[in-house]
């Protein structure tokens, strides 16, 4: 069992930045695939990044490449979302998830964080 909780979102003027955290509890993070997912409001949820299990590779949705960059720390069982240039578009709310592989969807991923709100004013 794991649990994530979601934290970093806010209110931010388009262009500027914002870096979302997700703890996980438990001694398995390591053996996850974590994944970043949002969702707006009347819209169905997307895929925005995701990292394997060590870290090394990385994978990205079109609409967030280069402005955006997924790590995770897992001596801290922390997985991070660095959002740079961001626009009115990116704005929904944030998820992270847990799963065994690295895929794009969301069905994959077998634990879910609460969701943390990112707001982008143009």
């Amino acid at each position: 069992q794991v649990q994530l909780v979601e934290s970093g979102g806010g209110l931010v003027q388009a262009g500027g930045s914002l870096r979302l955290s997700c703890a996980a509890s438990g001694r398995t993070f390591s053996s996850y695939a974590m994944g970043w997912f949002r969702q707006a409001p009347g819209k169905e949820r997307e895929f925005v990044a995701a990292i394997r299990r060590s870290g090394g590779i990385t994978y990205y949705a079109d609409s967030v490449k280069g402005r955006f960059t997924i790590s995770r720390d897992n001596a801290k069982n922390t997985v991070y979302l660095q959002m740079n240039s961001l626009k009115p578009e990116d704005t929904a709310v944030y998820y992270c998830a847990a799963g065994q592989r690295m895929t794009v969807v969301a069905g994959t991923y077998d634990y879910w964080g609460q969701g943390t709100q990112v707001t982008v004013s143009s």
